[in-house]
C-alpha cells in the first residue's frame, strides 16, 4: 500500500503518531501536516521531519488521497467546512474523535457527496500530549474502532434536534470503510467497527468513565499522604494527567452515556459501602475476586511508548 498525499490536520500525539507510522513505513509520498499556527507546527519543524507543513487547511488536502481530522471534536465541524472546497471527492476523509456520534452526524452532513466519509477512533492515547509525545509505535497492536453509518443510522441524522432537520445520508459505502480499515491496519493497528452510538455508549464504560474516576481519586489524598504514595496511586491515577481541556470536551459530548455508566459505578460503590460497614467479608471478597477475572482476561497492557 502506498498513499501519494496524506494530510494530517493536527500535529498532536495521535496526528504526529500518524505521521511518524506513515513515514517509517514508507506508505506515503508525501505526508502534510496543519496545525492553527506555525508555533503548534514548531515541535514538527524541529525534529527536521521530512513533511510539508502548513497553516492553510485547505492548501493541506489538496491532491490528498487521505485526509485524517486530527483536532478537537468541537473543531470537526469548522475544519471540515474548510477543506470541502478542496477535497478530491475520491480523498478517504476520516478522523480520530474519542466520540463518534456528534462527530459522525456532522462532518458526514458536511461532507456528502464531496469526499469518502468514515468516522474512526484509535484506541492509543496516552496521558501524554502534543507531538513531543508522538512516536511511531503508537498504533501497533491498539485497536481502531470505525464507525460507519447503517441505513437506521443515517436516517436517525434527519430527525429534528433543536429545530434543525437533517438531510437522510445513505449508508456509509463498503469501500470507504475498506479503505480506512486499510490505513489503520497499515500502521499496526487491529480494526472492528461499531455504528457511532454503540461506540459511545462502550466507549463511556471503558475510557470515558475511567478517566473521569481516575481524576475524582487523584483528588483524595490530604497533603501528608502523598509523601507515602508508591506505584499502585500512580498507576492508578496516570491518566488523570491527560490533557484537562481536551477531556472536559469529551466529558460534556458524551455526558449521556458517560452519566448511565456512572450510576452503575456509583451503585457497586453503594454496595461495597454496605459490605464494609456490615464487615460482610464474603461481599467484599466477591467484588476482589471477580475483579480479578475481569483483569486477567485483559491480558498484559499495551505498551505505551516505543
Amino acid at each position: 500500500m502506498f498513499y501519494r498525499k496524506v494530510a494530517i490536520l493536527g500535529p498532536g500525539l495521535l496526528g504526529g503518531s500518524l505521521a511518524l507510522a506513515l513515514s517509517e513505513r514508507g506508505l506515503a509520498g508525501e505526508i502534510c501536516m496543519y496545525g492553527r499556527s506555525e508555533r503548534s507546527l514548531a515541535p514538527v519543524r524541529e525534529r527536521g521531519l521530512p513533511f510539508t507543513l502548513t497553516t492553510d487547511p485547505a492548501a493541506a488536502v489538496e491532491e490528498a488521497e487521505v485526509v485524517v481530522l486530527c483536532v478537537p471534536i468541537g473543531a470537526m465541524g469548522a475544519l471540515a467546512r474548510a477543506i470541502l472546497p478542496s477535497l478530491s471527492p475520491f480523498a478517504l476523509v476520516t478522523d480520530v474523535g474519542s466520540v463518534k456520534k456528534p462527530v459522525v452526524d456532522e462532518v458526514g452532513a458536511i461532507l456528502a457527496g464531496s469526499a469518502l466519509w468514515v468516522g474512526s477512533h484509535p484506541m492509543a492515547g496516552s496521558e501524554q500530549s502534543g507531538f513531543a509525545a508522538a512516536h511511531a509505535r503508537l498504533f501497533q497492536g491498539a485497536v481502531t474502532i470505525l464507525t460507519p453509518e447503517s441505513g437506521a443510522e443515517a436516517q436517525a441524522s434527519s430527525e429534528p434536534d433543536a429545530g434543525i432537520t437533517r438531510p437522510v445520508r445513505p449508508a456509509t459505502p463498503h469501500g470507504t470503510v475498506e479503505a480506512a480499515r486499510m490505513l489503520w491496519e497499515a500502521v499496526g493497528s487491529r480494526t472492528l467497527m461499531l455504528d457511532p452510538a454503540t461506540h459511545d455508549r462502550l466507549v463511556a464504560e471503558i475510557s470515558h468513565l475511567p478517566h473521569l474516576i481516575a481524576a475524582a481519586l487523584a483528588t483524595l489524598p490530604a497533603d501528608e499522604s502523598l509523601q507515602l504514595v508508591g506505584n499502585g496511586f500512580r498507576d492508578t491515577t496516570r491518566i488523570a494527567s491527560g490533557p484537562a481541556d481536551m477531556w472536559t470536551e469529551i466529558l460534556q459530548v458524551n455526558r449521556t452515556a458517560i452519566l448511565a455508566a456512572l450510576d452503575t459505578f456509583i451503585a457497586t460503590l453503594t454496595q461495597t459501602r454496605t459490605a464494609l460497614q456490615n464487615n460482610d467479608a464474603a461481599a467484599m471478597k466477591s467484588l476482589l475476586v471477580e475483579a480479578n477475572h475481569m483483569r486477567a482476561r485483559l491480558g498484559p497492557p499495551t505498551p505505551r511508548s516505543g
